[in-house]
């Protein structure tokens, strides 16, 4: 049985293997800057929608502030998820790297665990990936109604949904 301390052609295969995980923790490192920064500004958002809600004396611009808020509540969950989800695919990437080491030392006992961890790495990164599209998708719905909200009262006209206008 050889060593697997010998440094052969076979030893730097093995480092090789080991750093292709690093372009994966660094594609998951840029998606967790993005997405704490998304984070940040829906959570700004809500507060700058919480503070108009207890200004508002209109009961129908109070309804709407509570569904945008409501709304940014939800996104606010769904980038804190897809953090979740990041940070577990980094902890996968390391532990394919660590694996791949150790899989040498054991002479190559562990069979697929590092291809193992690789796909769980790359699993949740596309599950993070996906809920950070559906929740820009709500960003932009957001946007969009909030963008008809101001051209419909640029036009003068009456912008509160009937159930939410008061009686009289």
């Amino acid at each position: 049985m050889t060593s697997p301390l010998v440094f052969d052609s076979q030893h730097y295969s093995v480092v090789t293997a080991m750093i292709t995980p690093a372009f994966f923790l660094t594609a998951t490192g840029s998606l967790l800057v993005s997405c704490n920064n998304r984070l940040a500004r829906v959570v700004d958002r809500m507060r700058d929608q919480i503070a108009e809600w207890h200004l508002a004396t209109d009961p129908g611009e109070r309804a709407r502030l509570a569904g945008r808020i409501v709304l940014h509540r939800r996104r606010a969950r769904m980038v804190l998820n897809a953090l979740q989800l990041l940070y577990a695919a980094i902890s996968a990437f390391v532990g394919t790297s660590l694996a791949i080491a150790l899989d040498q030392f054991l002479t190559y006992r562990l069979e697929g665990v590092p291809t193992g961890l690789a796909l769980v790495g790359v699993l949740l990164l596309l599950a993070a990936s996906l809920l950070l599209g559906r929740e820009a998708w709500i960003g932009v719905g957001m946007l969009d109604a909030e963008i008809r909200v101001e051209q419909a009262r640029d036009d003068g006209v009456d912008v509160l949904p009937p159930a939410s206008r008061p009686p009289g």
